[in-house]
Parts: structure tokens; C-alpha cells; sequence
């Protein structure tokens, strides 16, 4: 048992003179900082909502022991090292993890009927104790290191958190009630896939005219849609990029922490780059939280970080095994609970934000109406010109975030979200119960639930660079994820069809089954849509024979039509300078769509038999140059 001093733990019976002083006092009567550095510090927390300890940490004027010991002095209690002597197990139950999350403390130590309580919030120790109220009538503070007590919680609520996190959201809207061996959902399929192969066998026709009909439909669906948002950019005459800096005047108010959630898993190279770009961030270290979130077999990942330095603002949550579920929502929901800013982020491991992007977001939650929930940046590529593949995906990015999107939220309608450069008001995203942690785009499920409770999602002009899949089936593998997440998000939302249109209102519910249940159709019925060529070069056609001439030639002009906006839409997206160099590529992309179809393909078995396997793309394969992601002129920290 750890040697404590009795007249540092009762405030009784500590023999203290004079009040305490203000923590900086003590850092300077230590000789840690200067009065200057105090006066710095100080004029810096008038502009930011952070803790003196933490703004003199960020600033590197003090490191984390420094205060600790500060702390200590200023509470009369004493520092405890929680890795050589951890929290009693036992103890664990007398303390709900709730309260241990909100004022980031741990029950420690039993002494003779008074519990000690490690804290790296002093401050807030009272607050606690009236929380707790008659539960755990006598308790005393102890010092910890915050990271400390943050490990500790894992260690001894962690599958109860994990637990948790797989089922945060409610069953109702939840795929996770889903059977995961599929039995039932591969005999249904096999019994669907007879069904069509003896219609085929015995009207070959017009079996072959109603699924040709059903990919028109949907075609008819995807190109309307993507007429009005072109309309709609074009009226706007939207502009393609911000302004290379946020001006530092912008924000004449107290800023919030903002916590960014960066989920990791089997990244071999890419931590010390992604920490290389992210201290290029211009917001102030002092109030940016950046949770680096791995799970807990994950070894890979763990080597890796080992041999890296973090920063005081980067923090580690390792998310316990339960389940045997192992996704990225999962493990967002269980790192949700250890974020400290009132604004939650999301960024992937490869990502490369603007330096201002984070005082882009807080700006205009600060100005933005409270139904507001979330912002989406725009997301590119940096690694356009690794080869055709990456040059025809970046083409197709650059329409989906430069055009179609911006032009879909102005007609009002779902959008659904991206996986990276997310931003949510951290109330609304705790009401909506955070991600579905089963469902493999997360991010589109979720924006369809904002939408449905009356939330607002805004696009923000701040871009991230990614990095582009190069290689030819790990782009199939990732494209049949997104795929097979949209057929899944649109079954979840769909099991009670009349509820999602009185949710959404007739134009929003039609857009909704244009973004996700059309969009599936188009990539896997795109084989039917490609014999409008035959027929174009002067072959037969069923369509002919069944519904006649005039009917096949109007269905060819609509699929030449939407094939001619595409290009159209592709040619609009790159003609900024920073896409300019891929104009021609264009030109190709009639041959790049077609791999969707395989991709599709696979998503829809996996649909059936492993609907909740997470197909990881794997980074780092084209590591970012620094003239790739940094605008020309340099970016200069918010002071």
C-alpha cells in the first residue's frame, strides 16, 4: 500500500496558514514558469474555455507533473501514480461510470472506511461528493494523471462501456437485431435467385423487360436528382473554395473545445504523418482534443504508437473486445464517453484538414440556427495522379462534394453524411444516441436520423484531403462496403415506410429512395443499363420486341442523356484550378463506372451473408506530400 500522509488527505487536519493561492502562483513560486508566462496564460483563458494547467501544458510552458504538483499544493492532498498502484477492483462498483466519465475520477483506495477518489479535477471534487450524495458518505481526494484515471476506467468498466457502445442506439432504428449467420437471408435469397431463373426459363422476355424497366426507373430517379442539384449549384453560382485563412478577428468570443475522434486499426506508418499534419492546426492546442481510438487487439496499431511521441492535446482510448464486433461506429460510440469538448469531430487516419478548419466549424456553430447539428466538410483526394484509378476517383469526388452535394442540401433534402470531416453539436448528437455500431456506413444512417428528428446538416467550405484507393480491388472492396451500407441503411428506415415519409415530407422521402436504394439499383443493374448500346449500334433489343420501337428508342435517348450529364457534371467538378489537370481524364470515366457493378456484386452477398463485416481500406499506401495538402500561403496559429 502506497505511504500516504494523513494531513494531506483531511482537510482537518492540515495545518494550512494562509488560503490557497491561484494555481499560477504556485507554478511560479516553483520556479516552473515566468510572471510573464503566467500573464500570457492568463490573457490566453479569456479567449478560451480551457483550464489554466491545460492552456500551460498545450503551450509548453509546463509539462503535465508540473501542474499535477500544483494541484496538489493548492488542494492539500496528495499525488498518486495509478500505474504502480491501481485502482481496487472492488471498489469499482461503489462509483458509477457515469460519474467517473463526468468528473474523470476513480474510487482507488479503502482507508479504514474513508475512500479515496483520484482526480485530476480537483476543483470539481465537491461537485462529486454532492453527486454521489449518501451513497459513499466519507471520501477524500487524491492527484492522478488524467490519462491515468482514463486507462483505469477502461480497466475497470470496460466491457460494461463496450456493451454500451455496440447497442447505443435503439434497437428500433438499429440493424443489430439482424441475425449475423443470415440463415434466413440466404435462403431468402437463393429462393428470390430461383424464382428470376425460372422466370427467365419460362418467359426469358419479358422477364429480362420488367428488370430492364426497374434499372430505367431508377435511372430516371438518379438523373433527375442530379439535374436539380446541378440547377441549383448553378443558380447559386457557388463558389469552390474558401479563403485560404480564417481571419483571427472572426471570432471575437470565448472559444469551446472541440474533440476529434480518429479512429485507428492496423495502422503500420501512418501515426507519426498523421500527427505531423495535425499540428499544422492553427485552433489552439489548449482547447483541441484529439482522441486517437484503437481497439484492444489491435497490435499493430499499439507498436506503432509506441514508438511515438504524442503531444499533450492527442490522447489515447483503447476500446475493449465484446462481441466480436469490431467496427468503426463501435468504437466511436465507446470513445464518445472520454471526449471533453462540447463540439465532436471525426477524422479518418489518412486525412489532411485545412490548418483553419476547425475555427471554420466553430464559427458557424456560433452563428448558425440551434437546429444546426451538423457540419460536413468537403472531402478530395491528394494522391490524384498515382495512377488512372485515383485520377477517375478523384473525379468522381470532386462531382459528389463540389457539385452534387452542395446542390442537394440547398433543394433541402437528406444528406448523407461522409465518413471524415464531421462536426456535431455534442447534445444533439448524444440525444440521437451517437452511431449504429453495426452498420457499416455509420455515417449515412446517422444523417438520415438527424433528418428524421428535425436536424439540420450544413456543408461547410473546408476541405480534408484523403488519400484515393490506387489499387483495383481494394477499391472494389471499399465501394462494396458503401454499397452494402446504403441497402442497409435503407432497410432499417424502411421498416416502417409511412413513419419515414411523415418524418420526412413527400420530396425528402422520394430523395432519400433516389440516394440510397436507387443508387444500389444503378451500380448493380448497371449490365441491363449498358445494352441501350447494343441497341444504339443497331442490335436487337428485348425491349424492342416486348414494348416496341418508339419505347426502346426513348429509353436509349434517356440513357444517353444522363450518360452525356455525367460527363457534363465531371467536367463542371474539375474545372477548378486545383482539379484543372485531370479535365481529359474525364474522358475515361465511362470505363471506371463499370467497376462498381463488381463492387456492387459483392456488397450484395455480403448483404446476405455478412452483413456487418467491415471491409477496412487500408491507408498509408500513398503517403501525402507536404505541397499536396498545404495552401500556398503559410497558416499562423489563432491567438
Amino acid at each position: 500500500m502506497s505511504n500516504l500522509r494523513l494531513d494531506l488527505l483531511d482537510p482537518q487536519l492540515a495545518r494550512r496558514v494562509d488560503p490557497p493561492m491561484p494555481l499560477g502562483r504556485y507554478l511560479v513560486e516553483a520556479g516552473i514558469i515566468s510572471s510573464s508566462d503566467l500573464v500570457h496564460a492568463l490573457d490566453l483563458q479569456r479567449h478560451v474555455d480551457a483550464p489554466l494547467g491545460e492552456i500551460l501544458i498545450a503551450e509548453g510552458l509546463a509539462d503535465r507533473r508540473d501542474v499535477l504538483e500544483a494541484l496538489s499544493r493548492q488542494h492539500n492532498t496528495q499525488i498518486v501514480d495509478l500505474r504502480d498502484d491501481p485502482a481496487r477492483p472492488s471498489l469499482a462498483a461503489r462509483l458509477p461510470v457515469g460519474l467517473c466519465l463526468q468528473f474523470r475520477a476513480v474510487l482507488w483506495m479503502d482507508m479504514a472506511g474513508v475512500l479515496l477518489v483520484a482526480t485530476s479535477r480537483p476543483h470539481e471534487f465537491e461537485t462529486l461528493r454532492t453527486a454521489l450524495g449518501d451513497r459513499v458518505p466519507a471520501i477524500l481526494p487524491v492527484i492522478a494523471d488524467e490519462q491515468q484515471i482514463q486507462n483505469e476506467i477502461t480497466r475497470l468498466y470496460g466491457a460494461e462501456l463496450a456493451q454500451q457502445a455496440a447497442r447505443r442506439v435503439p434497437a428500433a432504428i438499429s440493424c443489430r437485431n439482424w441475425k449475423i449467420t443470415g440463415h434466413s437471408r440466404t435462403i431468402w435469397a437463393l429462393a428470390i435467385i430461383a424464382f428470376l431463373i425460372a422466370l427467365l426459363v419460362i418467359a426469358p422476355l419479358w422477364t429480362l423487360t420488367v428488370a430492364i424497366l426497374w434499372a430505367f426507373v431508377t435511372l430516371l430517379m438518379t438523373t433527375t436528382l442530379k439535374s436539380a442539384a446541378l440547377w441549383s449549384q448553378i443558380a447559386h453560382k457557388a463558389t469552390e473554395t474558401p479563403p485560404a485563412l480564417f481571419p483571427r478577428h472572426a471570432m471575437p468570443y470565448r472559444l469551446p473545445r472541440v474533440s476529434m475522434l480518429v479512429p485507428l486499426l492496423k495502422e503500420k506508418e501512418i501515426a507519426g504523418a498523421l500527427i505531423a499534419r495535425l499540428t499544422r492546426l492553427t485552433y489552439p492546442k489548449s482547447l483541441l482534443d484529439v482522441v486517437l481510438v484503437l481497439e484492444e487487439g489491435d497490435t499493430t496499431t499499439h507498436e506503432t504508437l509506441a514508438r511515438t511521441a504524442l503531444p499533450p492535446w492527442i490522447s489515447v482510448v483503447e476500446v475493449p473486445e465484446a462481441d466480436k464486433l469490431t467496427t468503426k461506429p463501435r468504437a466511436l460510440n465507446y470513445a464518445l464517453d472520454f471526449c471533453k469538448g462540447s463540439i465532436i469531430g471525426v477524422w479518418d487516419a489518412e486525412d489532411a484538414p485545412d490548418p483553419d478548419q476547425l475555427e471554420r466549424v466553430v464559427s458557424r456553430f456560433h452563428k448558425a440556427p440551434e437546429n444546426v447539428a451538423c457540419l460536413q466538410g468537403i472531402l478530395d483526394y491528394y494522391n490524384s495522379e498515382s495512377n488512372w484509378l485515383s485520377r477517375c476517383f478523384t473525379i468522381e469526388y470532386a462531382s459528389w462534394w463540389r457539385v452534387l452535394l452542395p446542390g442537394v442540401a440547398r433543394l433541402g433534402l437528406v444528406i448523407p453524411l461522409g465518413g471524415t470531416t464531421l462536426f456535431f453539436r455534442r447534445a444533439i448528437l448524444e440525444e440521437l444516441a451517437g452511431w449504429d455500431a453495426h452498420n457499416v456506413t455509420e455515417d449515412a444512417d446517422l444523417g438520415v436520423r438527424l433528418a428524421r428528428r428535425g436536424y439540420v446538416t450544413e456543408l461547410l467550405p473546408t476541405v480534408t484531403h484523403e488519400e484515393a484507393n490506387c489499387r483495383l480491388w481494394p477499391w472494389v472492396r471499399q465501394r462494396s462496403r458503401w454499397l452494402k451500407g446504403f441497402l442497409i441503411t435503407w432497410c432499417v428506415h424502411m421498416r416502417h415506410p409511412m413513419q419515414l415519409l411523415a418524418d420526412l415530407g413527400w420530396l425528402r422521402f422520394l430523395g432519400l429512395q433516389t440516394m440510397l436504394l436507387a443508387t444500389v439499383s444503378q451500380f448493380a443493374c448497371a449490365p441491363l443499363l449498358w445494352s441501350f448500346w447494343l441497341a444504339a449500334l443497331g442490335f436487337g433489343h428485348p425491349i424492342e420486341t416486348t414494348l416496341g420501337t418508339p419505347v426502346l428508342w426513348s429509353m436509349v435517348g434517356v440513357f444517353i442523356l444522363s450518360s452525356t450529364l455525367n460527363l457534363g457534371l465531371s467536367i463542371l467538378a474539375v474545372s477548378g484550378k486545383e482539379h484543372r489537370h485531370l479535365m481529359w481524364w474525364v474522358f475515361t470515366t465511362p470505363f471506371y463506372y463499370p467497376l462498381g457493378a463488381l463492387a456492387a456484386f459483392k456488397g450484395l452477398h455480403e448483404f446476405v451473408v455478412s452483413p456487418f463485416f467491415w471491409d477496412k481500406t487500408e491507408h498509408g499506401v500513398t503517403p501525402p506530400t507536404s505541397d499536396t495538402i498545404l495552401p500556398a500561403q503559410a497558416a499562423q496559429p489563432l491567438a
